[in-house]
């Protein structure tokens, strides 16, 4: 999968003409939510390298 200047390995989910990402590829890539314009962009923190943390559950 790619977006901007991202990219990952995913499965994928593909309804129609529309592709559901989930939260482990958009950590991944380090993407963020803008819901005032319902987009979703790079971070604008780490814009030419994703920075994501691995937290663990338990």
């Amino acid at each position: 999968m790619r977006f901007a200047n991202r990219r990952c390995f995913t499965g994928a989910m593909v309804l129609g003409n529309e592709v559901l990402l989930g939260a482990i590829p958009m950590k991944d890539m380090d993407l963020v939510l803008r819901p005032q314009l319902q987009s979703i962009t790079v971070n604008p923190e780490s814009p030419n390298i994703p920075v994501s943390l691995a937290a663990g559950w338990g």
